[in-house]
C-alpha cells in the first residue's frame, strides 16, 4: 500500500522547502524529500537579494552572515563605480545553512521532511503522482512539485527532451586570515569584462569570502584561469581557495514546459536562473509562491490540473527576465555605458529598485507579451549561446 499525502515536493532547496513550508500552512499533508543528508552543502554564491528575501513569510535573520548596502563595479580590473544603498540589499548567507533553515521552517508549518531519499522514478495519471524510491517504496500524492533541479526526474516527466540552455561557474572560499578583508566588508564586488557571458565576484561571508567567476558554457575550460586572475588581483594565493567548486546554470528556454497535468516544476528544475546575475533565489522563491497558489486551487477543487502554472510563472518572472537579457547585453556589448549609468545620480534608486523590489503580481498580458519580445530580442542579439 502506498503512502499518500496531498502533496509531493522532490527537492529541499529554497524553492522545494519555501512551497512545502506554503502548502502545509495552508492546511495541505506535504512530504517533502531530498536525496542528500541534511545538513549539505551546494555551490552557490550564496547572496540573497532584498527582492527575494521579501517574498519569504518568515525572517531568513538567524542564517544571515553579512548585510550588503554598497555594490562596487569594476570594468576589467581598472576603473570602478560603487552604488551604495541606505537600506540593505543583499543579505549573504551560505547554502549549507540557509536550505537547512528553510526544511527546518518547512516542518514546523506541517510537512514530513524525508531526507537521504533517493528517487527513482515519477509518473502520473488523471487524479494524481506515483513516485518511486530506492528499495520500491512507492509514494502517491495529489499533486507532485519538482524542485530537485535541472537533470532531476521531475523535469523529465514535465518537460521531456526539452534541454536548457546553461551557464558554467565555478566558486570557492578564502578565509579572512588570508588577507586583508576591511575593503569587502558590507560590499559585494562584481568584476565585469572578465569573463565572456558573465563575471567574476567577491562575497563577504562570517569567516570568510566567496570568490568566483561565470560565464558561457563555452567558457568553462578556462574558468580556472579565470578565477585565478581574479584572485591574484585580489592579493589572494588561488592555492588557498577552499572547498572549490563549479557548476551548470540551468537557463530557461522561451517555451520550455514547465507543467503537466498534476506535475509542475520550480527553481533550477524549471530553468529560472538570472541571466544576468546567475542568481535562482529570487526565481526560486518566486516560483514556489505561484506554484502554491496553483496547487492549492488544485487541492480545493477549483482546477483539474496544474497547467495554467506556465503561464502564471511567465506573468511573474517574464518581465523581470527581459529585463535581465537587455541588461545583459549591454554590459556585454558596451561594458563602458553600463558603468556610466552605475555613475549616474539616480544609481542608487535604481540599485534599490532593482535588487529590493518584489513582483509576484501577474503582469498583464501585453506586458508579457512586450517582455517576450524584448527576451527574445536581446538573446538574438547576444548570439547563439543566449539561447
Amino acid at each position: 500500500m502506498a503512502a499518500t499525502s496531498d502533496v509531493i515536493v522532490i527537492g529541499a532547496g529554497p524553492a522545494g522547502s519555501t512551497a512545502a513550508y506554503r502548502l502545509a500552512a495552508s492546511g495541505a499533508s506535504v512530504l517533502l524529500v531530498d536525496r542528500a543528508r541534511f545538513p549539505r552543502d551546494k555551490p552557490c554564491g550564496g547572496g540573497l537579494t532584498m527582492r527575494g528575501v521579501r517574498l519569504l513569510p518568515f525572517p531568513v535573520d538567524p542564517v544571515v552572515e553579512e548585510v550588503v548596502h554598497s555594490l562596487v563595479v569594476r570594468l576589467r580590473f581598472g576603473r570602478h563605480v560603487e552604488v551604495r544603498s541606505p537600506e540593505p540589499v543583499i543579505l549573504m548567507t551560505q547554502r549549507r545553512r540557509l536550505d537547512a533553515y528553510l526544511a527546518e521552517r518547512a516542518v514546523e508549518a506541517g510537512a514530513v521532511f524525508r531526507d537521504g531519499v533517493r528517487v527513482r522514478s515519477v509518473s502520473q495519471a488523471a487524479d494524481g503522482v506515483e513516485v518511486v524510491c530506492d528499495g520500491g517504496e512507492r509514494l502517491r500524492a495529489a499533486v507532485l512539485i519538482g524542485a530537485d533541479g535541472a537533470t532531476g526526474v521531475s523535469r523529465r516527466l514535465v518537460a521531456g527532451d526539452v534541454a536548457h540552455s546553461h551557464a558554467v561557474a565555478l566558486e570557492g572560499n578564502v578565509g579572512y586570515a588570508e588577507y586583508d578583508a576591511s575593503a569587502y566588508r558590507g560590499r559585494a564586488l562584481l568584476e565585469v569584462g572578465i569573463v565572456p557571458g558573465g563575471y567574476g565576484w567577491v562575497f563577504p561571508k562570517g569567516d570568510h569570502a566567496n570568490i568566483g567567476v561565470g560565464g558561457w558554457l563555452s567558457q568553462g575550460p578556462g574558468l580556472r584561469g579565470h578565477l585565478d586572475r581574479l584572485c591574484r588581483v585580489h592579493g589572494v594565493d588561488p592555492a588557498r581557495v577552499r572547498e572549490l567548486r563549479g557548476w551548470r546554470l540551468p537557463v530557461r528556454r522561451a517555451g520550455s514546459p514547465v507543467a503537466r497535468g498534476r506535475a509542475l516544476l520550480v527553481g533550477d528544475a524549471a530553468g529560472l536562473v538570472d541571466p544576468l546575475s546567475g542568481d535562482g533565489m529570487f526565481e526560486a522563491f518566486t516560483s514556489s509562491k505561484v506554484a502554491s497558489d496553483v496547487v492549492a486551487d488544485v487541492l480545493d477543487g477549483r482546477a483539474r490540473t496544474v497547467e495554467r502554472y506556465a503561464a502564471a510563472l511567465d506573468a511573474a518572472l517574464l518581465p523581470h527576465a527581459a529585463m535581465s537579457w537587455a541588461m545583459k547585453l549591454v554590459v556585454e556589448r558596451a561594458p563602458g555605458l553600463l558603468m556610466s549609468l552605475a555613475r549616474a545620480p539616480q544609481a542608487g534608486d535604481v540599485l534599490r529598485r532593482r535588487l529590493g523590489h518584489s513582483r509576484v503580481e501577474p503582469a498583464s498580458p501585453r506586458r508579457v507579451r512586450v517582455a517576450g519580445c524584448v527576451g527574445g530580442w536581446a538573446r538574438a542579439a547576444l548570439g547563439p549561446e543566449a539561447r
